[in-house]
């Protein structure tokens, strides 16, 4: 049986850029790695004024979350004391003794290893997978160190990639004047926004608190898809002249609900008597937007109720339903890490221009969805869609909405 290939990709993650996914990524295809462990450092001797160790992390996971191979590691957040990359190797060894680690560097990495704590011990516990940067260091010189590093015993591959030039300063100076950057992902631009981290402007005070309590009720990727989804509900609020702060509050908390056991949302629907509907009753799908809406005001202090309404409709919809509403359902359907489905890519286009004919057109994908799986659609998704098309078919002409977008 062959040994398994990890990787290992160490650094401050201050924050998580498309660089760092790109670089484990690429090592990952070169070396045909099995999987890439992503440790962000604990408190990196070198480094000052970085963000709060477990907000790295909590955006480390948001990053990662969906992307096959990459898992968080918290070895050297968890480990006490001056971080050091022989310590970690040495652990890992131990961990999985019948692997072989490859550490994945930026080239002008290399020109330090030398320096590194125990550095010729190092080179021989795992191999080096060099990923391209744009630097300083002239080629030959950057050639001849890597010899005289293999020389020592130090194995060395070549990454096959672009050159990365990404920089991590760059980056916080965009997060501080909120300019838009494809270098860094939604989820964590949104999590520094909301917290006011990596000189980002604190958007949204008691998230401070919210996040570690979000963080702990839901998996990995239902907290990524709510960073995204409070991200794409601030953009829709703004395109149509809805409350920003109210958008993105309640679609940072529209999932609150939805990892707990169905058990468990249905005690607190019945103790507090919020739905006698059996069929909500007996779908997590949908009984967790009601009890989220509970949770919202009762554990997490919203006392909003345009805020709370739009959370407890946002799975069937609602008659009548206010712009709010229509935000944060429309959200939850286009956010930017959300699988794709029918409609998806016509729907994204639609929803900045009219957020009625965007809704019409994904409950009407939901509606076929639903009944060429033969079962039934709530009756309220379908009385929402039944008004739906009454407000839009002045400008469509009876057609679909979808139908009439592409004419």
């Amino acid at each position: 049986m062959s040994k398994e290939r990890i990787g290992i990709l160490g650094g401050t993650f201050h924050p998580i850029h498309q660089g760092h996914l790109g670089m484990a990524l690429a090592a990952m295809d070169t070396a045909s790695l099995d999987r890439v462990l992503m440790l962000p450092d604990s408190v990196p001797p070198h480094k000052t004024n970085i963000a709060p160790a477990e907000d790295r992390w909590r955006m480390l996971v948001a990053a990662t979350a969906g992307i096959k191979g990459l898992e968080p590691c918290r070895l050297e957040l968890d480990r006490e004391g001056t971080t050091y990359t022989y310590d970690t190797l040495v652990h890992l060894h131990e961990a999985f003794p019948k692997a072989d680690l490859y550490y994945i560097i930026g080239a002008d990495t290399l020109m330090q290893l030398h320096s590194w704590h125990r550095s010729e011990e190092v080179l021989g516990l795992c191999t080096f997978l060099v990923c391209p940067r744009a630097c300083e260091t002239p080629a030959a010189e950057m050639g001849a160190e890597r010899k005289r590093l293999t020389a020592l015993g130090g194995r060395f591959l070549s990454v096959n990639m672009d050159p990365i030039n990404v920089s991590s300063t760059e980056l916080r100076s965009a997060l501080a004047e909120d300019r838009p950057t494809p270098l860094l992902p939604v989820t964590v631009r949104e999590y520094c926004s909301l917290l006011g981290l990596c000189g980002a402007q604190t958007r949204i005070p008691e998230a401070a608190a919210w996040m570690p309590r979000l963080f702990a009720d839901l998996n990995a990727r239902r907290y990524a898809h709510t960073l995204g989804v409070a991200h794409s509900a601030r953009a829709l609020a703004r395109n149509h002249g809805v409350d920003q702060r109210k958008a993105e509050i309640a679609a940072l908390l529209h999932d609150c609900a939805k990892c707990l056991p169905l058990k468990e949302m249905q005690r607190i629907a019945t103790e507090n008597q919020l739905t006698r509907d059996s069929s909500v009753l007996s779908s997590g799908a949908l009984l967790h937007a009601v009890a989220g809406a509970w949770m919202a005001e009762h554990v997490y202090g919203v006392s909003d109720p345009e805020i709370l309404h739009a959370i407890a409709v946002h799975t069937t919809g609602a008659p009548g339903m206010s712009k709010l509403d229509m935000v944060v359902c429309l959200a939850d359907k286009i956010e930017p890490g959300r699988e794709t489905y029918p409609l998806l890519a016509k729907v994204r286009m639609m929803a900045p221009l009219s957020l009625e004919r965007a809704l019409t057109a994904t409950l009407e994908g939901t509606v076929s969805y639903v009944e060429k799986g033969g079962k039934a659609l709530h009756p309220e998704t379908l009385q929402t869609l039944e008004w739906l098309r009454k407000k839009t078919e002045s400008n469509g002409g009876g057609a679909s909405a979808a139908e009439s977008f592409t004419k």
